[in-house]
């Protein structure tokens, strides 16, 4: 079952979209879903943020080793900064 990602700033820019249908379900690790999109040599890449259904998988939960659900979504953030 596919997983919907939403992207935000300038990831969903380069997407093209803000909305992404990615193939990886239930069983996958939110590791499988990103791979070959924004991992490099299998970490992600710098200051990029991941939530699974508003939980943040690096901090709350087993990082790229966290299992998807069905119906699971993923948001990307990029970093953030303001004045």
């Amino acid at each position: 079952m596919p997983t919907e990602w939403k992207l935000f700033a300038d990831l969903a820019e380069r997407a093209g979209d803000k909305h992404v249908t990615v193939d990886a379900g239930a069983g996958d690790t939110v590791g499988d879903a990103l791979e070959g999109r924004v991992l490099e040599d299998g970490d992600l890449r710098s200051q990029i943020n991941v939530l699974r259904n508003g939980t943040n998988v690096l901090v709350e939960e087993e990082g790229l080793a966290t299992v998807l659900e069905e119906g699971d979504e993923l948001a990307l953030f990029p970093p953030v900064s303001g004045g």
